[in-house]
């Protein structure tokens, strides 16, 4: 048996599916959540092949200083995958972005603390890479989101990339000071199948064209994305790997808003797939993050876009999370939880004329 090993963040979208590899890969896990208590969150956990053998789990939260000694405590790694994520906050600096950066960074002091910690995993994102006012057309490692830029313009997401980018950069130092072998894993956008409960909040963007959630089209306008199961099965492949070192993005694909909507119209004809969108050019290109680091050390990406598609919907329908189809272009059903309802588009506008309603 390998491990034992900590996965932060245990009941969320990444945790859930990563704890299920790594049990299958024989690693005793110790996953920690808020709320030990709260059976519909933690019970999928519970149920993961291997899970009664080999899991446990602990109470531990970002916002509580020393909260994670007692979890990684006499452990031989950690994966820290939790991080708030809240759109919608009234408060950001102190609900989003302080509990990250001081989360993360009392994580570390655990670590130390523990002395048998070898490597800590650090679920990035792509939001730490290139939120910046001039784009470029490819990224890699050695780039960082303007911090200023995102708190001046304040688009949708500014404070989940604020609060990485902070939080990366400060566990970075505290690494290079403290000895601690630190390794950070940049997803782009995660689609795939989810074992969780709830809406996972990336998908809610993924999935904005079928439920018309147009605040989201702003981050697909120039988009890379990343199978669940590519992204849970590179932060073992990077846990184990003797080479692995600094920051790695992961990423399979890349596309722009009108190359997904063409994609989604062909492949999901039960939904009404927007193909115009008001001040985004039609003819922008590509942005690409390169993965080439990371292919360069051994790994290789599983899935298409088409898999990941495919999986995401057919689990959120499952779950009762997406309408089984929509007749009309909607515009803004479904909540930011991430509840769907199939309903008349004409109703929920209050429009008699389908064709004034906006796409």
């Amino acid at each position: 048996m390998k491990g034992p090993v900590v996965v932060t963040g245990a009941s969320g979208y990444i945790g859930t599916w990563l704890i299920m590899r790594l049990l299958e890969e024989g690693y005793i896990v110790r996953a920690t959540v808020r709320d030990p208590s709260n059976q519909k969150k933690n019970q999928p956990l519970l149920d993961l092949p291997g899970a009664s053998e080999r899991l446990t789990i602990w109470k531990a939260d970002l916002d509580e200083e020393g909260s994670f000694d007692e979890a990684i405590e006499g452990c031989s790694g950690v994966f820290h995958v939790a991080t708030p994520m809240d759109f919608e906050s009234k408060d950001p600096e102190n609900e989003v972005i302080k509990p990250t950066v001081n989360g993360l960074l009392s994580i570390m002091k655990s670590c130390k603390k523990a002395g048998t910690v070898k490597r800590v995993i650090f679920t990035s994102s792509a939001g730490t890479v290139n939120v910046q006012e001039h784009l470029k057309s490819e990224y890699d490692e050695s780039s960082w989101t303007d911090i200023e830029f995102c708190r001046r313009v304040k688009m949708t997401g500014w404070m989940y990339f604020v609060s990485k980018t902070l939080a990366e950069q400060a566990a970075w130092e505290f690494a290079r000071e403290n000895g601690i072998h630190f390794i950070s894993i940049i997803p782009t956008l995660v689609v795939g199948p989810f074992i969780s409960s709830s809406m996972p909040p990336s998908l809610i963007t993924a999935l904005s064209l079928i439920t018309g959630n147009e605040p989201h089209y702003s981050i697909l306008k120039q988009v890379q994305f990343v199978h669940l199961d590519d992204l849970c099965i590179a932060h073992i492949f990077l846990y184990e790997h003797p080479e692995a070192n600094g920051r790695y993005i992961c990423s399979s694909h890349d596309v722009t808003i009108y190359e997904l909507a063409r994609m989604m119209k062909e492949r999901y004809p039960q939904y009404s797939i927007p193909q115009k969108f008001e001040g985004i050019d039609d003819g922008i290109g590509r942005v690409c993050f390169s993965s080439k680091k990371l292919i360069d050390l051994g790994f290789k990406f599983r899935y298409s876009m088409e898999d990941m598609f495919d999986a995401a919907i057919q689990t959120c329908r499952e779950k009762k999370l997406l309408p089984l189809q929509t007749k009309e272009p909607q515009c803004g059903i479904g909540n930011e939880a991430g509840e769907h309802v199939a309903m008349d588009a004409k109703r929920v506008n209050g429009f008699d004329d389908p064709k004034v309603l906006r796409a």
